[in-house]
């Protein structure tokens, strides 16, 4: 069965930066809606046609992946309105009530990225945000999509979030 809108995937991959540094590996097969929300744009236009077996390799540009890295998504909230135990790669859904900063995304997830007595920095770019990727995939199936999973336009069982379109993951969510 070739690719084609809609269907389901079953892919590995090697994910690299723009200079071949690896920053994840898929070695086990996960499903992916093809023509849904599972998969970035690119990648599913370089999947189009391909079959089990197939092997390709592209670059993302940043417009093409996770977008640039935006400076005005980092801001700066009192360490006091954070809980005690809190470590750098934290994620928080929002910023935490009492928060100062004006103008910040309500619904984003913003990553800890430093922890200062005074103050905690927050980044809720995405954190692949800025960066080419290289992206060596395997096609390793292709089958029918269920009504459930045309309907709701995901397979909806998977963790993996690097390639997909919706929001950044959260500390406990690989990328992939």
């Amino acid at each position: 069965m070739h690719i084609a809108a809609p269907c389901v995937v079953s892919l590995t991959w090697v994910l690299t930066d723009g200079q071949d540094r690896p920053i994840d590996e898929l070695a086990q097969p996960v499903e992916f809606f093809y023509g849904g929300d599972d998969l970035l744009a690119k990648v599913e236009e370089a999947l189009a046609g391909h079959e089990a077996g197939d092997e390709l390799s592209l670059h993302l540009e940043p417009e093409h992946a996770f977008g640039d890295y935006r400076p005005e998504l980092v801001c700066f909230e009192d360490r006091a309105l954070f809980p005690e135990q809190l470590e750098t790669g934290m994620a928080f859904e929002g910023l935490p009530p009492g928060a100062k900063t004006p103008d910040m995304p309500a619904d984003a997830i913003y990553l800890v990225t430093e922890i200062y007595p005074s103050h905690v920095v927050l980044d809720a770019n995405h954190p692949l945000a800025g960066m080419a990727l290289r992206l060596r995939m395997k096609v390793r199936a292709v089958r029918e999509a269920s009504d459930e999973e045309i309907e709701a336009r995901t397979v909806g069982s998977s963790p993996v979030t690097v390639l997909g379109s919706g929001s950044a993951p959260g500390p406990a969510t690989p990328l992939h």
